[in-house]
């Protein structure tokens, strides 16, 4: 099991790092906007100072698990890993707790780092 363990970890991390591509590259684009509720160009222009901030994070941990996944299977070190998909996770709660209305974005954050921690957990016992 450990490849499922793998392809999600993995699978989370390059989702993160599409949303720094997202967030960070393409948020001039209405259409990249409209993904994340902003309505007007007004509203689009206040929100690119947190949407870039967003962007980073993202990147950061995206590349963070994927660095873990390449400890884990290498040299059999979890801890990064672990953080990475734990913190992942979080993310994910902290964004349905702040806007509810993005319920898409937490299953898209949340899933594949959930499901890579229940298989590591399950194959720890």
């Amino acid at each position: 099991m450990d490849w499922l363990v793998v392809v999600f970890a993995s699978l989370a991390a390059l989702l993160h790092v599409g949303f720094f591509v997202l967030e960070a590259v393409l948020w001039k684009r209405p259409a990249v906007h409209r993904i994340f509720g902003a309505r007007t160009p007004e509203q689009a222009e206040l929100l690119s100072p947190a949407f870039f901030n967003l962007g980073f994070y993202n990147l950061f941990l995206g590349i963070g698990t994927g660095v873990g996944v390449w400890l884990w299977l290498d040299r059999g070190q979890v801890a990064l890993l672990v953080f990475g998909l734990l913190f992942m996770v979080g993310a994910a709660q902290v964004l349905r707790s702040r806007s509810p209305r993005m319920w898409r974005g937490t299953l898209i954050q949340g899933v594949a780092p959930l499901l890579a921690l229940l298989i590591l957990a399950i194959e720890s016992f």
